[in-house]
């Protein structure tokens, strides 16, 4: 799987980068090499967030994806 990823140069110098496809992910760093640790860390913490818990049927199943 592929994530656009939008870096931007900081006014204070470094980096910051955001994730438009994932609301509200957006982290900071001093290198690009930073920056991509960074962000990799953030899409994961991002995405591991359980927004609402669902509604589950009967006969329904969970599964995880590892992606």
């Amino acid at each position: 799987m592929r994530i656009r990823v939008i870096v931007h140069k900081a006014e204070e110098g470094g980096f910051w980068a955001e994730v438009p496809s994932i609301p509200g992910c957006a982290t900071q760093g001093e290198t690009m090499e930073e920056i991509e640790a960074n962000v990799r860390e953030a899409i994961e913490g991002c995405l591991s967030v359980e927004v609402e818990k669902p509604l589950l049927q009967m006969d329904d199943q969970v599964i995880e994806l590892a992606l």
